[in-house]
């Protein structure tokens, strides 16, 4: 059976995955009848949001295990993803991806990507396995692929003067 990948940044849109496009990401997988197989950073979320407020909290919280609560538990560490185990690979949005598997959120067109998950990536790129990423993911790609990109970021003219500057060219 094929295995996608699936990377979590936390739970919830301000400050890990957005939970619908990770659910239904999940749920797309599943019904083709592939195997998702889920993977989040190990470390702490760099800000903890209260998402009734939308106010920053002082909390403190780990980017898997709140990214467990997406994937019921079913859930490795980044660090533990292979290429060589995975078919294709999706990375769902929210502003986890800016603040959890990169810092796009606090420098933008000068971020840096997550190690763990820039080499994954650059592994199943080089061996052609197809990568979906949605949301503000693909903002990320520049970062993380030095080939030319075409990005979708949707209707947000900073988001695609930023890739612009990162070298990606939006649509």
């Amino acid at each position: 059976m094929k295995r996608i990948g699936v990377v979590l940044s936390g739970c919830g849109v301000n400050d890990g995955s957005e939970i619908q496009e990770a659910v239904l990401t999940l749920l797309a997988i599943d019904r083709t009848g592939l195997d998702a197989v889920c993977f989040a950073t190990d470390k702490p979320q760099l800000q903890v949001v209260n998402h009734l407020s939308g106010e920053q909290t002082d909390e403190r919280r780990n980017v898997l295990v709140e990214a467990a609560r997406i994937a019921r538990g079913q859930i490795q560490p980044l660090a533990a993803a292979s290429a060589e185990d995975l078919d294709a690979l999706i990375v769902p949005g929210g502003f986890g991806v800016a603040k959890n598997l990169s810092n796009l959120a606090q420098t933008g067109a000068d971020c840096e990507v997550d190690a763990e998950l820039a080499q994954l990536v650059q592994a199943l790129h080089l061996q052609r396995k197809p990568l979906g990423f949605i949301c503000i993911a693909p903002a990320l790609l520049p970062k993380i692929l030095a080939v030319p990109l075409r990005l979708t970021l949707g209707t947000d003219v900073d988001a695609a003067e930023m890739v612009d500057t990162m070298g990606a060219i939006p649509m």
